[in-house]
């Protein structure tokens, strides 16, 4: 009995993945649909403006209604901002100088040859996890693990017979839906540190909240996560996807043991990797090192904030050692054919980039965001109950929220002011506060379509399954999503009953002065 009952609700589970991802593909084109997201936002934005919404800024005590796009000054702000909203998308400059320092690595014959050593020696029975975890790891710096470490894991599932979207979808879940995991800090840490310190100074003006206020939590849910997201990946996911049909390119299924001459290529290509370790390590390990940051820290230094540029430096460093050493490259065209080959597999995301880019500039300028945002904390907020319940529903609203904003400190901005001092006067420190919203804002990134990089992703899976549409992401991605959001609950409901501080210093309850 226990066994059909266990068939029969799996059958249920995979017809609604089924149905979410037939239902969703049945949506237009992506580019299509964020077009339509964008005129969708200047109709409400006339809608809101004359059915007199209002909300009061929680920051700023301000009154903020919708701003109409469609007026006279709004159809001006359209036409002229339109070129700027696309050319400043924060992902587009990022992803395409990652992607060039990347391309000269790839083109090279680098990438390639890294990944057949990683498949020859690494164990195939821990593979998910490696990716999941190193997803997780690469949060650190930056969005590295979107442009480099996505497309990776497809090209190494393929390698050793599993389905590339598979893979795909395991370092997806580790990079963005485990967005609130890490064994160390990285740059949203301090940024989110320090509006809650802000949020915490409307009751207590000398309350300090450290980058670290989190981390006690952040390393013990990096493992739980790693795990968890290897549980969906085999045993929801991938049995669902089957065996991988499509055509593969011969350089991709090619895992023979590597040549003498690509032993002599990867030589070079280490070299050139030390000689930029050694730059950078004499750079950051003097106080006064020229790659400190203008306060003498590690956060604020060039390396953190411009770890982009650091990623086209390195990689493009060792695919022209590598390039060099093996006769891949014989002169600089080589080297510009390996840059331009990098641009056009974006084809499909700078098309999307442009009405999604649009989309979003409308949303923010129109006040839907934060209307929406505030409305929905206000009903939390009115819900008089105890601590894991209330603890509970902030992590639904932010997981909401998350649906409709992509920024995580824009979201943070936002509702920090509101839930700080309220969870203060309740007893309950900022540090529970922060922990709780980055754990609503992780475990919906990998099913929402305003994440930045949602139209990267799909552009990657279409690279295997052509057909790839929203509905295919969502479908992949919801198991991810589900069992992340329960896993979280329950361990921070264990913290919470155990009492266990957070961060160095930064315990659950709060004391309010006398």
């Amino acid at each position: 009995m226990m066994v059909q009952k266990e068939k029969k609700s799996q059958g249920i589970f995979e017809r609604l993945l089924n149905w979410t991802e037939r239902a969703g593909n049945a949506l237009p084109h992506p580019a299509t649909l964020f077009a339509l997201f964008a005129l969708g936002a200047l109709v409400f934005s006339l809608v809101g403006h004359l059915l007199g919404w209002e909300v009061i800024h929680p920051g700023t005590k301000e009154i903020v209604r919708p701003v109409n796009l469609l007026s006279k000054e709004g159809i001006h702000r359209i036409l002229l901002e339109m070129v700027d909203n696309y050319t400043g998308f924060a992902p587009l400059g990022i992803v395409m100088v990652a992607m060039l320092g990347i391309g000269i690595a790839e083109k090279s014959g680098l990438v390639h040859t890294v990944i057949r050593l990683l498949v020859l020696n690494s164990p195939r029975h821990l593979l998910t996890f490696v990716i999941v975890f190193t997803g997780i790891l690469s949060n650190v710096a930056s969005d590295i693990g979107y442009v480099l470490l996505i497309p990776m894991a497809g090209v190494i599932f393929l390698a050793v017979g599993r389905h590339p979207i598979a893979g795909m979808a395991a370092a997806f879940a580790g990079v963005s839906g485990g967005f609130s995991a890490n064994l160390v800090l990285g740059t949203i840490d301090p940024l989110l540190a320090g509006l809650s310190e802000e949020a915490a100074r409307i009751l207590d003006p000398s309350y300090h909240v450290n980058p670290t206020a989190n981390y006690y939590f952040m390393v013990v849910s990096t493992v739980v996560i790693a795990f968890a997201g290897t549980f969906v990946t085999e045993k929801l996911v991938e049995p669902r996807l089957g065996k991988y049909t499509g055509e593969t390119e011969e350089a991709e299924m090619s895992f023979n043991r590597l040549s003498k001459n690509e032993k002599k290529g990867l030589l070079m290509a280490g070299l050139a990797f030390l000689v930029i370790l050694a730059v950078t390590l004499i750079g950051i390990i003097p106080e006064n090192g020229f790659f400190r940051g203008v306060d003498g820290g590690l956060m604020s230094s060039p390396l953190i904030k411009g770890v982009v540029a650091m990623l086209f430096i390195t990689a493009g460093a060792m695919g022209l050692a590598y390039g060099f050493a093996t006769g891949e490259f014989k002169n600089d065209v080589d080297v510009m054919k390996g840059l331009a080959g990098s641009m056009k597999t974006l084809a499909t995301y700078l098309v999307l980039v442009f009405f999604a880019a649009q989309f979003v500039a409308y949303f923010k300028w129109s006040n839907l965001g934060i209307i929406m945002a505030v409305k929905g904390a206000d009903f939390l907020m009115s819900a008089n109950i105890g601590l894991i319940p209330l603890m509970i529903l902030f992590i639904l609203l932010s997981a909401s929220i998350n649906m409709l904003m992509g920024s995580a400190s824009a979201k943070w901005a936002i509702l920090a002011p509101i839930f700080i001092p309220m969870f203060m006067i309740m007893g309950y420190s900022p540090e529970l506060s922060q922990v709780v919203f980055r754990i609503g804002d992780s475990v919906t990134n990998v099913i929402s379509p305003m994440m930045s990089f949602f139209a990267l992703i799909i552009a990657f899976f279409q690279k295997y399954e052509p057909k790839t549409g929203i509905g295919t992401i969502v479908a992949a991605m919801l198991p991810y999503s589900i069992v992340f959001l329960v896993i979280w609950i329950v361990l921070l409901i264990v913290w919470l009953l155990l009492g266990i501080p957070l961060g160095p210093g930064a315990g659950i309850h709060y004391n309010i002065p006398a």
